[in-house]
């Protein structure tokens, strides 16, 4: 029996692909143990010192603080509004009219830079919010729809005929969705969790506009920084968001298994 082989070009093509995509984290790894006050690469000499320089500096420090409390409260209050969402335009996609699933699309369909300043019209300008209270609403609005879509997903496959077999036995509505649906869809709330919850923490379109004297997030200061010092605290603050991200993506795949991205 034959074996198919597969061809040169295409392995040379992977090739490319996997450093084209792992090149430009290699190059700010590097940068951001360099040794200089400058950035470069390859480094000069390896250092964690602006490691260090990132929580010795306050405005960091702050600002770190107020994006993980954004990006865990915008995407929560995403989940209280898309999981519902979700649910009913699953549940009863007869009786809803399909375009209203279109609406909540609609903040990644519309350019952030547009989204970001009717809001700062809308709720700093126009309803004198504060603004730490405009970042959260702003950011639940930025990431309800992956809470939405991912979640609908998941209920798009599940039996809704396993939810009335619970109802007919006694279990109220509000206790079987509680019970039996949520359950069965826990893939999918994790999965939109955790894309809302780094799309939120990386943000900085709609958080521009929206920020404030005294109150901002990470990446807005690291881009204030920038403005004034171009050394490698800049390639280590971006080194420190990848490895959230892989810490938060290491404890769903321990906790649950990557193969609930595939349920």
């Amino acid at each position: 029996m034959m074996q198919n082989k597969t061809h040169p070009l295409l392995i040379a093509f992977a090739v490319l692909v996997f450093f084209f995509l792992l090149g430009p984290l290699v190059i700010i790894i590097g940068s951001a143990l360099s040794e200089t006050s400058y950035l470069t690469f390859p480094p000069q000499g390896l250092t964690l010192h602006w490691f260090e320089n990132i929580f010795e500096i306050s405005a960091f420090r702050r600002t770190m603080a107020t994006s993980f409390m954004l990006a865990v409260g915008g995407t929560a209050l995403s989940m209280l509004i898309g999981i519902p969402a979700a649910y009913a335009l699953a549940r009863y996609r007869v009786e809803i009219p399909r375009f209203l699933g279109n609406v909540y699309v609609l903040p990644i369909l519309i350019p952030e830079i547009v989204l970001g300043f009717s809001l700062m019209k809308s709720l700093a300008t126009g309803l004198g919010l504060p603004i730490t209270l405009s970042l959260l609403v702003g950011h639940a609005l930025l990431v309800l729809p992956y809470c939405v879509r991912v979640v609908g997903a998941s209920l798009n496959n599940f039996d809704f005929s396993i939810e009335e077999a619970a109802v007919s036995l006694g279990c109220t509505r509000a206790k079987a969705f509680f019970t039996v649906v949520l359950p069965n869809i826990q893939a999918g709330i994790i999965a939109g969790f955790i894309l809302a919850f780094i799309t939120s923490l990386n943000d900085v379109s709609v958080s521009i506009f929206l920020t404030g004297p005294g109150v901002s997030t990470l990446p807005i200061q690291l881009l204030a920084h920038m403005e004034q010092f171009f050394d490698p605290t800049i390639a280590s603050v971006s080194v420190l968001l990848m490895l959230v991200t892989v810490a938060v993506m290491a404890i769903v795949e321990r906790t649950l298994g990557l193969t609930f991205l595939t349920k």
